[in-house]
């Protein structure tokens, strides 16, 4: 997702955590910010700055997770020269940075507990001490922080300080997985085709054929938009016809024919996999059966396929890997299938 173009959507699901944050962003107060990886977390924060009055002001960001415990309060608050083995010169942290705008913590449920503690009494008193300093120094930062995890949980758990997930929930905006956006797959499967076709200077955009279509609408986006994106921009690029729709389309970049088949990774995804035999389809399900008892060819193919579905179900134990790999198809083909024909949600891996 490119900056000039953050919130593309019209699915009522989408369009109300944009509201949401809208509505925030002129208050100065702290604002959780919950989603999937790929739902654009980093960017409702730019929101939140861009339309709240520290716009002119800085927007800091710190990624939780990317730092060490060891770490994590020298870039927030900052260090004295020789506070700490390499410390050779005094810096300023994180919120000191971010004085008069908006500081991000992404990642904020993997914060240690020392880190957590020194965190709400910024909240709370507006100042920071640098390690290694007696010195607390006055900020003004407000703070946006996000996470895919549960946070009530966690503070059930003894994993996060109830008080400071009082004092940062002032806002909660959660933000919708894309399988759960309807609509909003063929809107931004276009624009982001349009943008990749343009950069390779198609002379115009065909958009997709029937059966990329289909896939798209159908695949589940564990990764969402950012997944979304990466697909997209992938079957665009290996497209070699601009006349024609793009009509193919690679969910994995890894999938390959000429994988080696002795490969510790191929010897792993089969170890994988139980091997199972597929029992034929019941009698009173069978071609010869359906085919005397039904006139209508689609309803007999139909019926035929839901019974060959659900035999190889029951013969995997209902693992949907082990049954797609049994069938000879994609996991994707098979969960299509299996909506198709309301089997879903069965009993599954």
């Amino acid at each position: 997702m490119d900056r000039d173009n953050q919130f593309i959507g019209q699915s009522l699901a989408f369009l109300d955590s944009v509201e949401r944050a809208s509505r925030a962003a002129g208050l100065n107060r702290p604002v959780l910010v919950i989603g999937e990886r790929g739902t654009g977390k980093e960017l409702v924060a730019e929101r939140l700055h861009r339309l709240s009055p520290r716009w002119s002001g800085p927007l800091v960001t710190l990624n939780c997770a990317a730092l060490p415990e060891t770490l994590i309060e020298a870039e927030l608050f900052g260090h004295e020269a020789g506070a700490f083995t390499g410390a050779t010169k005094a810096r300023a942290g994180r919120f000191e940075e971010a004085d008069g705008g908006t500081l991000f913590l992404d990642e904020l449920a993997t914060m240690s507990a020392g880190a957590q503690e020194r965190l709400l009494r910024a909240v709370e008193y507006g100042e920071v001490t640098r390690i290694g300093s007696s010195r607390p120094v006055r900020v003004d930062v407000r703070i946006v922080a996000a996470t895919n995890e549960h946070l009530p949980t966690l503070v059930e758990e003894g994993r996060f300080r109830a008080d400071l997930l009082d004092r940062l929930s002032f806002e909660v905006v959660t933000l919708p997985p894309l399988r759960v956006r309807e609509g909003d797959v063929p809107v931004l499967a276009d624009h982001f085709g349009r943008r990749m076709a343009a950069e390779l200077d198609w002379p115009f955009w065909p958009g997709f054929g029937v059966a990329a279509s289909e896939a798209l609408l159908t695949h589940d986006w564990p990764g969402n938009v950012r997944e979304l994106r990466n697909v997209v921009e992938r079957a665009v690029y290996r497209w070699d016809d601009p006349d024609r729709p793009v009509d193919a389309i690679q969910f994995d970049p890894f999938d390959s024919p000429w994988q080696p088949k002795g490969s510790a990774a191929k010897r792993q995804a089969e170890a994988a996999v139980p091997h199972v035999m597929v029992a034929p389809a019941p009698a009173a399900a069978s071609s010869a059966t359906i085919a005397l008892d039904c006139d209508d060819f689609r309803a007999a193919c139909d019926a035929h396929e839901k019974a060959l579905l659900e035999a190889a179900l029951r013969r995997c134990r209902y693992n949907q890997r082990a049954t797609a790999a049994q069938l000879k198809l994609s996991y994707d083909q098979l969960r299509h299938a299996l909506r198709r024909h309301d089997l879903i949600d069965r009993k599954s891996d």
